[in-house]
């Protein structure tokens, strides 16, 4: 039987559900987990979206996650064959990793994106320790929604939904951690009520364009670095290196381009160096402070 049509849009935040297969545990170890959600936030990083919560186990795990623009396919498909590959090599194995494709569901409203959230939160309590005190399970965003964690790797936005929950960051962190024990889950979707006050948290949701041109890009980080642009194209210059790493960072997040796209606009480049660029760039992004709001400044430069 073929495959039904994924139901998407750019614009939308997602349910999203991985599962291995019935024969291997997802993750075997909790390196297993931290290495998934490293890779997350590489990939994150490259494409713009967010995370808005999670909760991983040991062969599954979830996410809602807001795609801003990208398409929340090539984000996960990209992301899932990544962690297979390491997954396969770290353990010595071959094979498929994943239960068939990733399952995702639209999230369309505020109240189905709170009840989601709880229901996320509440998986710990199914495991042997934590069925008192999920908020303790590493491996779940509930700790940082309660204020025991901050979430120095910046995957996390947990104001989004935190910021419906009530009048002050206190109030909605004791709200929400009653919401996440009620098991009775119809009772949860029927328990919450909205309130339209201010709150100390603040989140927003401002969709990125994925549509600019590559020339685009090439001007704004030639102008940023104060390199000619004809030096973009230079192949094989150590000293061009970190400029072409952005510049193809840049058009793989913001242009909607595929690899082989960014190789017919570098001309002369296979496509392992563009992703060997991209990864620079990430790196570059995550660990150069001149570097970290590059993206949003060229938003920014387009739009103004």
């Amino acid at each position: 039987m073929p495959r039904t049509e994924r139901i998407k849009s750019e614009n939308a935040i997602y349910h999203i559900m991985i599962r291995s297969i019935t024969e291997v545990p997802l993750f075997k170890k909790n390196k297993d987990k931290d290495i998934y959600l490293e890779q997350m936030r590489y990939a994150q990083i490259m494409y713009g979206f967010k995370v808005y919560a999670y909760c991983i186990m040991s062969n599954h795990a979830h996410f809602i996650i807001d795609s801003n623009g990208a398409d929340i396919s090539k984000i996960m498909h990209g992301l899932n064959f990544k962690y297979a590959m390491t997954f396969n090599r770290i353990h010595n194995r071959h094979g498929h990793v994943f239960q068939d494709r990733f399952k995702s569901k639209i999230v369309d409203t505020d109240r189905y994106l709170i009840t989601l959230s709880a229901y996320i939160h509440n998986n710990p309590l199914q495991i042997s320790g934590y069925e008192n005190c999920p908020e303790r399970y590493k491996y779940s965003s509930l700790k940082v929604y309660l204020g025991l964690e901050k979430d120095d790797s910046g995957l996390l936005d947990e104001a989004y939904i935190m910021q419906m929950m009530g009048p002050s960051v206190s109030k909605a962190r004791d709200r929400y951690l009653k919401l996440v024990y009620m098991c009775d889950k119809e009772k949860l979707k029927n328990e919450i009520e909205f309130e339209d006050e201010k709150t100390e948290y603040r989140s927003e949701r401002k969709i990125l364009v994925r549509d600019f041109e590559p020339e685009k890009v090439i001007e704004f980080i030639s102008q940023e670095t104060g390199i000619d642009k004809m030096m973009i194209y230079v192949k094989n210059s150590r000293n061009t290196k970190a400029v072409r790493a952005l510049a193809v960072l840049l058009m793989r997040s913001l242009c909607n381009l595929k690899i082989k796209n960014i190789c017919e606009v570098l001309g002369n480049i296979t496509e392992s160096r563009v992703s060997k660029l991209c990864s620079i760039g990430v790196e570059l992004v995550s660990t150069e402070d001149r570097y970290k709001d590059i993206v949003q400044q060229f938003v920014s430069q387009q739009v103004s």
